[in-house]
């Protein structure tokens, strides 16, 4: 049970690593907030994490029900799920930036004109995005009643979250000591292991679905 439970942390720590992509949210983050002043950034830092937070908070604890309400079953989600995770984890094979887990080019315009890039789009796309959102929803349905296992993939989330948040807070040094090739690197291990666990939901979702039954 023990095993069981540690390996379903790790699978949790490792999609909300891939799909959060605190390292890639850190490197927009020094973009973004390049003319503030270190309390400014840090404020920043800590706003955008709490955001963050609470929206994919949010979905954890009433995504099942949401998907209830609206006759979306959880087969069907695990599917549509994966798909979408596995279209972040090819782009991020090829170290692309399609928009799903980073902003488009007309919002890095409209968030260069905002005094304010906390919420958007820091906390929103870039770490609560549809990948991120998507993976919690999933994660927490395929744990519903088992509350040792829902509180692992908090715990995971949590850490991924707290790892951001330091990540944005040392922006500056690991886009210094890492480069471009160093980020590609890590994006690119993180988006093989997220495609195979994109297969996996795919995989899950037709099993459950009973098309092949």
């Amino acid at each position: 049970m023990t095993d069981q439970l540690i390996n379903h942390g790790i699978v949790a720590f490792a999609t909300f690593f891939a799909t959060v992509g605190p390292i890639d949210v850190a490197a927009m983050f020094a973009a973004l907030t390049l003319a503030n002043s270190v309390p400014e950034r840090r404020a920043t830092a800590v706003k955008a994490t709490l955001v963050a937070s609470g929206i994919l908070l949010m979905f954890a604890l009433a995504g099942r029900a949401l998907l209830d309400y609206m006759g979306i079953t959880f087969a069907a989600l695990q599917t549509s799920g994966g798909l979408l995770l596995l279209l972040i984890g090819i782009d991020m094979v090829l170290a692309k930036h399609s928009g799903i887990t980073s902003t488009t080019d007309e919002e890095e315009m409209e968030a260069a004109r905002s005094p304010d890039v906390a919420v958007f789009p820091i906390a929103l796309p870039l770490i609560a995005g549809p990948g991120a959102i998507g993976a919690v929803i999933l994660l927490m349905g395929g744990a519903e009643g088992d509350l040792p296992r829902q509180g692992a993939v908090l715990a995971a989330l949590g850490a991924v979250l707290l790892i951001t948040f330091i990540a944005m807070l040392v922006a500056t040094q690991i886009q210094r000591l890492l480069g471009v090739t160093g980020l590609n690197v890590i994006t690119r291990v993180m988006g093989v292991l997220l495609t195979a666990l994109a297969v996996q939901f795919i995989f899950n979702g037709l099993a459950n679905s009973g098309l092949f039954s």
